[in-house]
């Protein structure tokens, strides 16, 4: 759990690397972006269903939650293993085959993931 727990904010703690990033502005497009593909990083395998369903793994733990695109933000709640991620609005911006999730909508921690 401690260690599942640290690896997460880690994840959500990665530092910003670039400012060429492009904001991705609606519902559509990151539909597009995402569909039938992987999010990964180190340790995450994750799926954002066009249906609002979240599933995959981070860390060895199972993950599954929603989603909804909300005023120009992606907005989650999750679960992985026994901890429960609240619903957070997220700003969400591309690089390539890169996407970065800023919480808080866009004024929080950040965390980077490969579409694969």
């Amino acid at each position: 759990m401690i260690r599942s727990t640290i690896l997460i904010l880690a994840l959500l703690a990665t530092p910003v690397l670039a400012d060429d990033y492009e904001r991705v502005t609606d519902r559509g497009a990151f539909v597009d972006l995402v569909g039938g593909k992987n999010l990964t990083s180190l340790g995450v395998r994750l799926t954002v269903a066009a249906s609002g369903a979240i599933g995959g793994r981070a860390f060895g733990r199972d993950v599954s939650g929603e989603w909804a695109w909300n005023d120009g933000y992606f907005c989650r709640t999750m679960q992985a293993g026994d901890r429960v991620f609240a619903r957070n609005c997220q700003l969400v911006e591309r690089q390539g085959d890169r996407l970065r999730f800023i919480a808080d909508r866009g004024k929080g921690d950040t965390a980077d993931l490969r579409i694969r």
